[in-house]
């Protein structure tokens, strides 16, 4: 287990509503109701439980709409992370710091590179030195649906998602290869399945991507702020 992550300045309060996709109306502490940013503009199955405890940060700047963004949830005894902007940055740290061994070897890491055939920008690009011709690009989901300790993605028809899994197929040759990490924001989840009862054509498209050599990585992390801790790999199944 590693810490790769440190949040900032919390606040805690209670979820009053969740709205119009990108709004949360959240009670702090001291009474006053505020409107965080969510970034989760999906269905947020089973973790948009109103009243519980929730968990925001805080980024006045005249560049922002909403000072506040909702970062976590407090359901079934654990807190779960709902800001979709962070997996990303979490895993950034973790490539910087040579923490996924299943992706090595590489030596530079590169973020939002335009790449395949339906104009699509991959997170991250991973080459070796100066071959640049030997690269593996990287794909990463938020993760938070459950079915009990089996994480589960996606919890709605995602035709995003299914494009980025033709995506990482099209890129694979003999030096270029592609991985796609589910990113399990809660601590409960020791399993991994793709979210057939949401949309069964990703699904089917992973179980594709999987028999073409596309690596898969259910990566485990517990939200234990102000710290997030990496659990290693959960079991994939069928």
């Amino acid at each position: 287990m590693s810490q790769v992550y440190t949040y900032s300045d919390l606040i805690t309060g209670r979820l009053v509503s969740r709205y119009k996709r990108f709004f949360a109306d959240i009670e702090l502490e001291n009474g006053e109701v505020i409107t965080a940013h969510c970034a989760n503009t999906g269905p947020m199955t089973g973790v948009c439980k109103l009243g519980s405890p929730v968990l925001v940060s805080y980024h006045p700047s005249p560049k922002r709409k909403l000072a506040y963004s909702w970062e976590a949830i407090y359901l079934n005894e654990q807190w779960i992370g709902v800001n979709t902007s962070l997996p990303n940055r979490v895993i950034g740290h973790m490539l910087d710091r040579h923490l996924l061994p299943e992706l090595e070897p590489y030596t530079n890491v590169k973020g939002e590179v335009a790449y395949g055939n339906e104009k699509s920008r991959i997170d991250f690009l991973l080459t070796n030195g100066e071959n640049t011709s030997q690269r593996t690009y990287v794909e990463v989901k938020n993760t938070t649906w459950c079915m009990g300790s089996l994480a589960l993605f996606p919890d709605t028809v995602t035709t995003r998602g299914q494009k980025h899994i033709r995506e990482l197929m099209s890129v694979l040759t003999e030096d270029t290869s592609a991985a796609l990490i589910f990113f399990i924001n809660r601590g409960d989840c020791d399993r991994f399945a793709a979210g057939a009862q949401a949309d069964p054509e990703y699904a089917r498209l992973l179980k594709e991507a999987i028999s073409k050599g596309v690596k898969v990585l259910p990566c485990r992390f517990a939200i234990e702020p102000p710290k997030i801790t990496y659990l290693g790999l959960a079991e994939l199944s069928e």
